[in-house]
């Protein structure tokens, strides 16, 4: 099944050049470009991609404006920040807002299809830098309700990249039923996206980052 993209950047030959690289991979599609977040916000409206690799930099509306907005409005659609720039605040207000990766503009372009197809099934992708720097950010969450022994299990395996549909075939479940403790533990640790509730488990010690 092809991977709908959505490319958000206010630069045309960056926007060009990840056009370019991009289709040679037959199970990526990249179905429209937009130059600012505003932009990005309606096409995502108006064409339903699966992802949406998001430049933070923008003008008229920034991608962290942006990324809220789309995941308010179209959850299903994912979102990768992919940037130039590599400040401890920039990266957690992109996975506060609600990014599914953060990565730099220097990475690789066969890196990058694979974070894409990856972030398409659910699994967080971070660069290195950027998951050092959350971190030093995120803080432990407080007065958390205690996790069951499953939801510890799901969380471990949300750490470690697992998209829902594995986790279920993991433990022999539905996804629906995954889905349903992916909630309760982002509801007990007071988090808003699965990034955070990642971040966590590294931070106790339930995973280590490799």
């Amino acid at each position: 099944m092809t991977i709908r993209i959505l490319l958000a950047d206010d630069h045309a030959v960056v926007r060009q050049g990840l056009k370019m690289f991009l289709e040679l991979d037959t199970d990526l599609e990249v179905v429209g470009e937009a130059e600012n977040g505003e932009q990005a916000v309606q096409f995502v409206s108006s064409l339903s991609p699966d992802i949406v690799l998001m430049d933070l930099l923008m003008p008229v509306m920034d991608g962290i404006t942006a990324i809220k907005v789309i995941r308010e409005q179209a959850p299903e659609t994912e979102i990768i920040a992919l940037t130039s720039v590599l400040e401890d605040a920039l990266v957690f207000e992109a996975m506060r807002a609600g990014a599914m990766g953060y990565l730099l503009k220097d990475t690789h372009a066969d890196e990058l299809c694979r974070a894409i197809k990856a972030a398409a099934a659910g699994q967080v992708q971070l660069s290195p830098q950027a998951a050092a720097r959350l971190m030093r950010e995120i803080k432990a969450p407080q007065s958390v309700e205690k996790l069951t022994e499953r939801e510890t299990d799901v969380l471990r395996l949300i750490a470690l990249g697992r998209a829902n549909k594995e986790i279920a075939l993991e433990f022999s479940v539905s996804e629906k039923t995954v889905k349903t403790h992916v909630s309760s533990i982002l509801r007990k640790l007071n988090v808003s996206s699965r990034t955070q509730a990642a971040l966590h488990a590294v931070r106790i010690g339930l995973v280590t980052i490799k």
